[in-house]
């Protein structure tokens, strides 16, 4: 047993510290991913501010948060201009707390109330036997062939899957920061190393 430890131990000793100057690509993928979904969901918010703001007020069909229209812009511009600092590796750490903030509202009060799933599974009868309906009224009243030409119809489950997936990724970026070499972040430390 213990040569098998030593031969393990050997070779993880051997591969995976030489990786460590590649850390920093981790965080990059992370940030990459992140940059579109936060500036499509902020620029969204921006240019529909009004009916934003209306979404997060109304408790019947809409969110019922308290200060609508201050939280409407805060969302719109954390969304937006965080995306601008996650391409950039600009304040990562720093900007990772409201877009957590963010997406723990977005859990809770949009999505926690239709469970896991983002898309729902078309494998359950119920969900099948809606898609298939629709369809069939888009084939019958609607050009069912541009309709589908970018892409298969799906059955919206909107569940918190999406958000605490990007949760996830914000937490990581929190603790790893923007990655070493490929944002700004990186640079900055070694331009003023007594501020780190």
């Amino acid at each position: 047993m213990n040569v098998i430890a030593g031969w393990y131990y050997s070779i993880h000793s051997a591969i995976f510290p030489r990786l460590q100057h590649l850390d920093g690509l981790a965080p990059l993928a992370l940030r990459l991913y992140l940059v579109p979904v936060f500036w499509m969901a902020g620029t969204q918010k921006i240019a529909n501010i009004e009916s934003t703001a209306e979404w997060f007020a109304n408790p019947d069909w809409g969110l019922g948060l308290p200060a609508p229209e201050l939280l409407a812009y805060l969302a719109a511009y954390t969304e937006a201009i965080g995306a601008l600092l996650l391409l950039l590796g600009l304040a990562t750490r720093w900007i990772s707390i409201p877009l957590i903030v963010t997406m723990l509202v977005a859990i809770f009060a949009v999505h926690w109330d239709n469970g896991w799933a983002a898309i729902a599974d078309s494998g359950s009868q119920e969900v099948a036997v809606r898609l298939g309906a629709a369809k069939d009224i888009l084939r019958e009243h609607g050009n069912y062939s541009w309709l589908t030409e970018k892409g298969a119809f799906v059955v919206l489950n909107n569940g918190i899957e999406f958000g605490v997936t990007y949760l996830i990724m914000l937490v990581s970026l929190l603790f790893a920061g923007g990655g070493r070499y490929v944002s700004v972040d990186y640079y900055l430390s070694r331009l003023f190393p007594d501020c780190r």
